[in-house]
């Protein structure tokens, strides 16, 4: 970043600034990062952060600002930085390993057009609803598995740790073509790529050197890479429906993706495609638990269910950010930005907005319109929404009908993370229908 970003005055307060960057202040949302955006939209919704260890970098929070920059990828690229930020040391590694033009990971976040396009359909057609409605039943079977197993418990449980992270899981990884006996090693893989910063995820052989977090991120990368070459040889070997198949075969202006983008979709897949919906039902769950009204609205009438799981992405933003950079000199909101500078797109402040929605604080099961930014926008909107609204839709049609209360018996714990991050831990008691 250039010195040109304090020209004017449009630096946000030191104690703001940490709260929206600093990955531990995500371990304590309501008291901290949301109070922080909170003020950011009323004070100085589009200004830059400096903290010590970080590069400047330019926030958005608004609604409408973030909406405009999404649907402007030609001035604010995903291809010419990672898609989140990092400590300075961290960013000076990556581009250290990355010295020859490669990237951390050849996968759809990080790409711009023409090559996000091409890269993009490969899956498209997989991903869309009619094609993801076909995986219904067997998504069904999983959910009904997973509740039996949850209600098994004598009334109290830990409901991330011992069902959140599982059920996600298996969706993901059976529409995958991921054997159950590898799933832990999965899991384990997707806590220390995107908790590079909480000492319960950390990788234990890391040393703690200044660009750890980075160190960690590349390792976890690198054996998620290891395992997805075997399966994708086996996949070219010996075809079936799964999408490891799929993306395995396809092809690109006449050739096979080389073993980096098929890792990189792979990769990309297997941890965001269940760790931001075990985040977010285990964020349902306790607004649901703090929010008893909404559980008796939804028990009187299942046909809310799938306004809930649209009010508990909004709700829980379990993105917190994804980056862009800016590829020419341009206004924006009357500030003058230059090629080079950064900007964190922070979804969680669009998603209380208070000139979009009402009562944006309140978790609101029957909120119309919710014009949430939970799935992105543009060219990036997130390409496997369906398969997340669509599993978890499945959970609660099975889950709601025979609970009748839950409550919250011990303290939530969230994962110290400001990129993919949500609740570690969740102490509940259960009350069966």
């Amino acid at each position: 970043m250039t010195a040109h970003l304090t020209e004017q005055d449009y630096r946000v307060p030191e104690n703001i600034a940490k709260a929206v960057i600093l990955p531990e202040s995500y371990t304590d949302e309501q008291a901290v990062t949301y109070p922080a955006f909170a003020w950011l939209r009323a004070n100085n919704p589009f200004g830059v952060a400096h903290v010590d260890g970080y590069d400047p970098i330019w926030l958005a929070t608004k609604h409408a600002d973030i909406l405009e920059i999404e649907k402007n990828p030609a001035v604010f690229a995903s291809g010419m930085d990672e898609p989140n930020i990092n400590d300075s040391a961290s960013a000076g590694f990556l581009k250290m390993v990355n010295s020859d033009g490669s990237r951390t990971l050849d996968t759809l976040a990080y790409m711009d057009a023409p090559e996000h396009t091409k890269i993009k359909n490969v899956t498209s057609a997989w991903f869309m609803p009619a094609s993801v409605r076909k995986r219904e039943d067997e998504i069904r079977t999983l959910a009904k598995d997973a509740v039996d197993r949850l209600l098994s418990f004598d009334g109290e449980c830990d409901f991330v740790k011992d069902f959140a992270v599982y059920y996600p899981l298996r969706v993901i990884m059976s529409l995958f073509g991921v054997p159950p006996e590898d799933e832990p090693r999965m899991l384990t893989l997707t806590q220390e790529m995107f908790g590079t910063a909480d000492p319960e995820t950390q990788r234990a052989e890391m040393v703690p050197e200044p660009d750890a977090m980075a160190r960690m991120w590349k390792a976890a990368i690198d054996d998620f890479s290891t395992y997805f070459n075997d399966l994708a040889a086996e996949r070219r070997k010996n075809p079936t429906d799964d999408l490891a198949s799929i993306i395995a075969n396809a092809k690109v202006d006449g050739e096979y993706l080389s073993p980096s983008f098929i890792n990189g979709y792979y990769v990309a897949i297997a941890t965001a495609g269940h760790d931001t919906t075990s985040s977010t039902v285990s964020g349902a769950i306790k607004a649901l638990a703090e929010n008893p009204d909404q559980l008796e609205k939804v028990r009187g009438d299942l046909s809310l269910i799938p306004s809930l799981v649209e009010e508990a992405v909004r709700y829980i933003s379990p993105v917190k950010h994804f980056q862009r950079v800016v590829t020419e000199d341009h206004e924006f909101r009357g500030r003058q930005l230059h090629r080079g500078d950064h900007v964190m797109l922070l979804y969680p402040s669009a998603n209380r907005d208070e000139e979009v929605f009402d009562n944006p604080d309140q978790f609101d099961i029957t909120r119309r319109p919710n014009k949430h930014l939970a799935f992105g926008h543009g060219p990036h909107m997130c390409i496997g929404q369906h398969v997340a609204k669509l599993e978890m839709r499945i959970l609660f049609e099975e889950l709601i009908p025979r609970i009748r209360k839950v409550e919250v018996v011990g303290e939530p714990k969230y994962v110290a993370a400001n990129f993919l991050s949500g609740l570690k831990s969740l102490p509940v008691s259960i009350t069966k229908a």
